[in-house]
């Protein structure tokens, strides 16, 4: 059992710059993008491209199991706009056959958004829809629903929700979750805590199943408890704080799934594998910190 723990690296330049840049940071888990997260569609991938992003995840020692894409930010299943939605459904079709293509097993993406314009439970259809169509264009890569932070009108913000738009399918044999810490403790859930991290944990095991947790984003929170704001922060420097990610690294129901951090500074990321590393491995959060020189870990 291993914690595989590495951030959203970039992909500029060939999608096989991801497996690179992330062995850049001594990570073990790979986040990326499999295209231009802000267009709706890419050239196709070449087979030299195909080739040389699996060379470059044999080099870094990566297996599809640790590496977690994330899907563009332009997609809305739930889109009330019958154009966004179709839009929508073909980019996320096209990304799970570029998943496909590059031998990954998981796209991650966000469920959607009402824009207040339909009922809650058409907009939960509708996802649930896309997600049908898309899953019925391919043949063996997951959708991964992650959880929101609940501003708006966007869905997925509690565990019941996922499993809401889960219920809709009439099957799930490719479909998982992801949590992220931000988007959870944004949401109203203590994941700060030990306590709070177990109750939510328990609700997923009661609600879906912790057969389905696939991932976590791994991000402090720039604002408080229950503000409903999609705001990361580096590790330490947000309202989670560095101790609350102790129970979460060392909770052996994270092992072995992609813990990608998500937060807003490239430049420290390498000390925040690191110190997340050293916490997942028994070491005080001071040590942690001492480890990398107080370059992240605490407050600036």
């Amino acid at each position: 059992m291993a914690k595989w723990i590495g951030p959203h690296v970039s992909a500029s330049g060939g999608v096989y710059n991801a497996p690179i840049n992330a062995r850049e940071l001594d990570a073990t888990a790979v986040g990326m993008f499999t295209k231009n997260q802000m267009q709706w569609k890419a050239k196709p991938y070449t087979g030299e491209i195909i080739e040389r992003f699996g060379e470059e995840m044999q080099t870094g020692g990566y297996r599809a199991e640790q590496v977690l894409p994330h899907a563009t930010y332009l997609i809305n299943l739930g889109s009330p706009d019958d154009t966004v939605r179709e839009k929508s459904i073909a980019a996320i079709t096209d990304e799970l056959a570029r998943c496909e293509q590059l031998g990954l097993i998981y796209l991650n993406f966000h469920p959607g958004s009402s824009k207040g314009e339909i009922e809650h439970d058409e907009c939960l259809d509708r996802i649930a829809d896309g997600m049908k169509q898309a899953l019925a264009e391919t043949s063996t890569a997951q959708l991964i629903l992650e959880n929101t932070a609940g501003a708006g009108s966007t869905k997925g913000r509690t565990v019941e929700e996922l499993a809401a738009i889960m219920e809709r399918l009439p099957d799930s044999s490719r479909v998982g979750i992801c949590i992220d810490t931000c988007h959870a403790f944004a949401a109203g859930y203590e994941v700060h805590t030990p306590e709070g991290w177990d109750a939510l944990m328990g609700d997923i095991d009661r609600i879906i199943g912790l057969g389905y947790l696939r991932g976590l984003h791994i991000n402090d929170s720039k604002h408080p408890l229950g503000s409903n704001k999609d705001r990361h922060a580096c590790i330490g420097r947000g309202f989670i704080g560095t101790e609350g990610f102790v129970h979460i690294l060392t909770d052996s129901r994270t092992d072995d799934m992609p813990l990608i951090l998500e937060t807003p500074e490239p430049e420290i990321w390498g000390d925040e594998v690191t110190l997340l590393t050293a916490i997942a491995g028994g070491s005080s959060v001071e040590e942690a910190i001492a480890s990398v020189g107080g370059r992240a870990g605490r407050a600036e």
